[in-house]
């Protein structure tokens, strides 16, 4: 590299460099974006006065993506240089540890958490699932979502936490797909339940509030299926002909599936609550993580109401 080729690479604007080398790399205006958390119209801005500056076009659109031109290969090779001379470290992202209840993970916090990892490709993020209290009382992260009843959120985290935060009422029926009962022939008391096999996840034994219907499950000489991965309780009563007990919510996530009401007189129910780690509370990571879970839950608000 000339020292006026290096000159002239050294005096581009560091922002305006690093969209560019970024760019480059990805092929791709969008994935370029989401690596450097801003939006793809703002790194078009950057790109086109970089190549107002130097008067020359540095991409040629193709049909699967982007290429440098000669003056882009040029300024790039020009930059890698410059990088490996003052070796830029990389910059550590803070790491943020979200804990959540299996379920709520898969039903309701899964599709925005996907939605913000495409917007910020550089975020580092734990996602632990909770099944049951004990996994609860064992986990240490900076914000918590988890299930107990609706006037207490005992058990909660062992760690010091902020105040927890009710966030949904969930009520409880066993469920069935659509395609497997014709709206006339579907159960409509515990008896009817003996023409249909039962599913039952498991870490729901020890739930308090689901008496009534682990009372029937356990009655079963025959037509049960137990099992701890929640994604296949759904799947086996989706596809299965199975009866399985979710939240009354699920008919909004999944139109497929049907709650089956008045078989039980005792309400089945439990709270949704949230806690923030009392040490990182004030972390701008973690208030972002805590602002997307409050924006799910109160777009979802029909959910829970209904």
């Amino acid at each position: 590299m000339s020292f006026m080729e290096s000159t002239r690479a050294a005096g581009i604007d560091p922002v305006l460099a690093q969209s560019f080398r970024v760019s480059a790399r990805c092929g791709c205006f969008m994935q370029a974006a989401r690596s450097l958390n801003i939006k793809s119209t703002q790194l078009r801005k950057h790109l086109a006065q970089l190549e107002t500056q130097l008067q020359c076009s540095l991409f040629n659109h193709q049909d699967n993506g982007l290429a440098l031109s000669r003056e882009g290969l040029q300024l790039q090779a020009q930059l890698i240089a410059l990088a490996h001379e003052h070796d830029v470290p990389v910059i550590e992202q803070p790491l943020i540890r979200l804990a959540v209840a299996e379920s709520i993970l898969h039903d309701i916090l899964g599709r925005d958490l996907v939605s913000l990892l495409r917007r910020n490709a550089s975020v580092r993020l734990d996602i632990i699932t909770l099944d049951s209290e004990l996994s609860l009382r064992a986990v240490s992260a900076d914000v918590v979502l988890w299930l107990a009843g609706t006037e207490s959120p005992l058990p909660g985290p062992s760690f010091p936490v902020s105040e927890p935060q009710p966030l949904a009422r969930l009520d409880y029926l066993p469920h069935i797909a659509k395609r497997y009962s014709r709206v006339a022939a579907r159960p409509d008391s515990l008896d009817d339940l003996a023409d249909f096999m039962l599913v039952q996840w498991q870490p729901d034994r020890q739930v308090e509030s689901f008496r009534p219907w682990n009372g029937v499950v356990d009655q079963r000489l025959a037509g049960v299926v137990q099992l701890h991965s929640y994604e296949l309780m759904l799947e086996m009563i989706r596809c299965s002909a199975c009866i399985g007990l979710l939240p009354n919510y699920m008919s909004q996530f999944d139109r497929g599936l049907v709650g089956l009401s008045g078989l039980f007189d005792q309400p089945m129910q439990r709270q949704v609550w949230m806690a923030v780690n009392a040490e990182s509370a004030g972390q701008a990571e973690v208030q972002m993580i805590v602002e997307l879970i409050h924006n799910t839950f109160n777009e979802r608000r029909e959910w829970f109401e209904a």
